[in-house]
């Protein structure tokens, strides 16, 4: 995962953002191209700040210095006193998340485990084989053929290759180590659900927008094939 701060996005992406989100939910409809495509922007900008969780009420000074810095008015702050505090809200709403991603993902790990089916691995990796295949089991040099669905635990879909319409082919590798560490335990034609803990997949950073901080993630999975 890239690391990537609100300072590198810049001040300018954090304001934006924030004045579209503080529109009310029921706003009226877009006139015409151009303010969608500025709209698409507002979109596109908000997404690199799922890890502050700003309130409405936060929203009104982000779009008080989005103002003040689109008319070139003299700042009411200085900014490089107050920059690294960027630094410190972004670290602490991000562990908050995280920390509450954790305590959601509890109960379906709980249920995970007691599947008497279940295969539990000590770094919390949790494989549920669905259908045994009888192929041959990759190497961790080799590359393979998959089909899969990725769901957070309240179900949510954030990658489906099978919606997608073909298999994903990439190196054993060059997953999350999540998966590096199941496949090679897979036979071709295994069907297999993966329970990922944070630590084996985007950790406590997540990989917004799709993937909270702190968040368990659950793979439907088949091994189609050993790419060589």
């Amino acid at each position: 995962m890239r690391r990537q701060s609100c300072m590198a996005i810049g001040l300018a992406c954090l304001m934006a953002s924030a004045l579209h989100a503080s529109e009310p939910h029921s706003s009226p409809p877009l006139p015409d191209a151009d303010a969608r495509t500025l709209y698409t922007l507002g979109q596109l900008i908000s997404r690199t700040l799922e890890s502050f969780a700003l309130t409405p009420d936060e929203l009104k000074y982000v779009g008080m210095g989005l103002e003040d810095g689109v008319l070139q008015r003299e700042p009411k702050v200085d900014l490089a006193t107050e920059a690294p505090r960027l630094h410190e809200l972004q670290s602490a709403r991000r562990a908050a998340t995280a920390a509450a991603e954790k305590d959601r993902a509890l109960e379906h790990v709980a249920n995970v485990s007691a599947n008497p089916d279940s295969i539990r691995h000590a770094n919390g990796l949790i494989v549920e084989p669905l259908k045994l295949g009888s192929g041959e089991m990759p190497a961790s040099t080799d590359h393979v053929s998959v089909h899969y669905v990725g769901r957070l635990v309240d179900g949510t879909v954030f990658d489906s290759s099978l919606a997608r319409g073909e298999p994903a082919t990439f190196p054993v590798k060059g997953v999350i180590a999540c998966w590096n560490q199941a496949l090679p335990t897979l036979r071709v034609g295994t069907r297999a659900r993966l329970t990922c803990p944070p630590e084996l997949a985007y950790g406590d950073r997540g990989l917004p927008p799709a993937i909270r901080p702190g968040a368990t993630l659950i793979f439907e999975l088949e091994l189609l094939g050993i790419v060589r």
